[in-house]
């Protein structure tokens, strides 16, 4: 994935990020101050081109939870969880299933008895 695209995603998620701090404060219509002003709580930057394309992606966000909290939900329960599935699981019990030589054996590098990685810190 190329830097500009990732950081392009990432700046979409922040910025998304914020939609409940929207909804909380009841915003329906998002104006071009606002979206300056979530940009900055953000720590975003991007170009004013884009801006417009921005806005009108988050006010369709907004429509669409708008179109959401119309929807009569008198005498639904609300979920705790999506299933009544109870998980089951195992007891955690120590114990080897792979011995030391076998786990050494594919690294791609070793000394002795561990595994050589790469530095990581300085």
């Amino acid at each position: 994935m190329s830097a500009l695209l990732t950081s392009l995603l990432l700046s979409s998620l922040r910025l998304l990020s914020l939609i409940p701090l929207l909804l909380i404060t009841r915003t329906t219509h998002m104006n071009t101050e606002t979206l300056r002003g979530l940009a900055h709580l953000a720590r975003l930057e991007f170009d004013p081109a884009r801006e417009e394309q921005m806005l009108k992606d988050l006010n369709g966000i907004l429509d669409w939870v708008d179109q959401l909290s119309q929807v009569d939900t008198t005498g639904v329960e609300p979920l705790v969880h999506l299933s009544h599935e109870i998980n089951v699981m195992r007891d955690d019990e120590a114990r080897n299933t792979v011995s030391h030589q076998e786990g050494l054996r594919n690294a791609p590098r070793k000394d002795s008895d561990y595994f050589r990685v790469p530095k990581v810190l300085d």
